[in-house]
């Protein structure tokens, strides 16, 4: 799979986990950097509070458009160091 913003290939793996409809990639294929550490946090009821990055591609920015969950709850512990994406961000088959 590969994860594309703004005509770049921001991630790419064999190996991603399917959540609720999303593609979360390893940590370790995401190009770290288009990545920039955003202080926005949400919850979760269940896989707990989810990390932000936000995209710098090219001069532009997609505010929070990568999430995570450094400490997802027992349930969710399969996408633990793995990231999702939305915002205008394409995931597609490799």
């Amino acid at each position: 799979m590969k994860a594309i913003w703004n005509n770049k290939i921001i991630a790419q793996s064999d190996t991603t986990v399917i959540l609720e409809g999303n593609h979360y990639f390893p940590k370790d294929s995401l190009h770290m950097e288009y990545f920039k550490p955003s202080e926005h946090q949400t919850k979760c009821p269940w896989k707990g509070t989810a990390s932000y990055y936000t995209l710098h591609v090219e001069g532009k920015e997609n505010e929070n458009a990568a999430w995570y969950y450094t400490e997802p709850t027992e349930l969710a512990s399969n996408i633990k160091n793995y990231v999702a994406f939305w915002k205008d961000v394409v995931v597609k088959d490799s």
